[in-house]
């Protein structure tokens, strides 16, 4: 699967699962960048195939409804949406 890493303070693992034209999905984005966080993304919707259908598969693993933002921290635990204070209690601990 084709994703892009963000440089940052290593916080653990934390992959985002998003949309291109979400706008939910920017702004999950901008605040992990604003808050310093690493992290890996990947724009679903770009994916093709095989690679799209997996991606469905890791984001269904965290999210049954498979909507999007969906954020995995650690494989440990899921934030689904745009939960700003959620995002900001979880990094800035």
């Amino acid at each position: 699967m084709v994703t892009e890493h963000v440089a940052g303070k290593n916080r653990g693992t934390v992959m985002l699962y998003a949309l291109s034209t979400c706008g939910w999905c920017a702004r999950t984005k901008d605040l992990l960048k604003e808050l310093g966080v690493a992290f890996d993304f990947t724009f679903v919707d770009l994916l093709e195939g095989k690679e799209q259908d997996e991606a469905m598969d890791q984001v269904e693993k965290w999210n049954p409804k498979g909507s999007f933002p969906t954020l995995v921290i650690d494989n440990r635990k899921s934030i689904v949406g745009f939960q700003e204070r959620e995002i900001r209690e979880e990094f800035c601990a």
